[in-house]
């Protein structure tokens, strides 16, 4: 160990690893075992869009580009959320390219966060938000919602609001990370009724926004633009998770204050996937579309697979998670029975607590990959839940 090591940053003696990553590392090694941790589609980036990579490496777009994202790229996220959500930007002050969402929300809570400061989560959530909050001396306070089907009500949120007066934002996903809940038009309105009484920012995670089963997509932008930060990308739409591509939207001077984190972390981003970007942005408009339609059929087979085995679930509206109960018998530590699923079953799953205190005795199971892997993976949490 180096003898510096009690120098090092008090953020980040009190951080904690990332609950999601290190449980699927620890279940990793069970002989095998079929993964339903991995929030990642399975299908490959479209042939147009890597064709669109290919073209600008062979134009020598290999050089350090715009640090808010080529031009070309912020017009096309930018008539790309015009167009399907009805929300409107400039896209030379208020649009930035991320190092994806990931990046998106550290820069943004760096931006905006002093040490004290609160940030509403409505819980289960996704747990970088708690990470990134708790690393610039914020607190995080939870709502829960499992009593709602998992979904914020403007009561709840009007109450906590009403009691953190150092709150000074609060994140909303939709559709959301675990539970695959998604907020129809109305219940949009309802809770941007209530944001706008108070000056807090509203940060809206919508980059499961081309996975909505039930209804059309509604960005809470629409309703309160001069509050809101958005994210999206390419990332779940248009399987592109390794390319790295996300974008923030929200009015020029939070713009103008993300964008000094954004210069510091990274410069720019990568040349060419930021025109593989371009491409899916527009000739690959509708990409995500035909990749949900299978995502429908496989969420109908894992949740009815799921009814069967007796374990209760809300049947998700978006995204491509189930967030199901425990039953009863087997306890509410989830990391235990995650684990003696994996081990026991040989299905990989994500303990609910990962996602706040309001997913404790939950476990979330994704449903992006095949349907042979879910149907296998149907079969033995069947015959684990019958035998124990």
């Amino acid at each position: 160990m180096s003898k510096l090591i009690g120098k090092i940053s008090q953020k980040m003696k009190n951080s904690k690893p990332d609950q999601i990553l290190s449980f699927g590392a620890s279940i990793s090694h069970v002989e095998g075992l079929i993964p339903l941790t991995i929030g990642e589609p399975d299908f490959n980036t479209p042939t147009h869009i890597k064709q669109a990579a290919i073209d600008a490496i062979n134009d020598n777009q290999s050089h350090y580009t715009d640090s808010r994202g080529i031009e070309e790229l912020r017009k096309a996220a930018v008539d790309f959320v015009a167009r399907k959500y009805d929300i409107h930007y400039d896209a030379d002050a208020e649009v930035i390219i991320t190092v994806g969402v990931t990046e998106a929300i550290f820069d943004t809570l760096a931006a905006i966060l002093d040490p004290g400061d609160e940030v509403i989560i409505p819980t289960p959530a996704f747990s970088p938000y708690f990470n990134c909050v708790e690393f610039f001396g914020a607190h995080a306070v939870e709502i829960d919602t499992s009593k709602d089907g998992f979904v914020l009500t403007p009561a709840a949120l009007d109450e906590t609001l009403k009691n953190h007066p150092k709150a000074k934002a609060i994140i909303l996903n939709t559709p959301n990370n675990p539970s695959g809940v998604s907020y129809n038009e109305e219940e949009i309105k309802a809770l941007s009724d209530v944001i706008k009484k108070y000056d807090v920012f509203c940060i809206s995670d919508e980059i499961y926004s081309e996975l909505n089963y039930e209804h059309e997509h509604t960005s809470i932008a629409k309703y309160i633009p001069e509050q809101t930060i958005v994210y999206n990308g390419v990332s779940k739409s248009h399987a592109m998770t390794g390319w790295r591509i996300g974008v923030i939207y929200a009015p020029a001077d939070i713009i103008t204050a993300i964008k000094s984190v954004h210069e510091y972390t990274v410069s720019a981003l990568t040349a060419n996937a930021q025109f593989a970007a371009v491409e899916a942005f527009t000739n690959g408009r509708d990409d995500g579309v035909k990749m949900r339609e299978i995502y429908r059929i496989r969420r109908d087979l894992l949740h009815q697979g799921l009814t069967e085995a007796g374990i209760e679930s809300v049947k998700p509206s978006g995204a491509f998670y189930i967030f199901a109960k425990i039953p009863n018998r087997f306890g509410d530590d989830d990391f235990a029975f995650c684990r003696r699923l994996a081990t026991e079953a040989k299905v990989g799953s994500v303990p609910g607590s990962a996602f706040g205190k309001a997913g404790r005795g939950y476990f979330r199971l994704s449903y992006a990959t095949s349907e042979d892997n879910l149907k296998e993976a149907i079969r033995r949490i069947k015959k684990f839940v019958g035998e124990n």
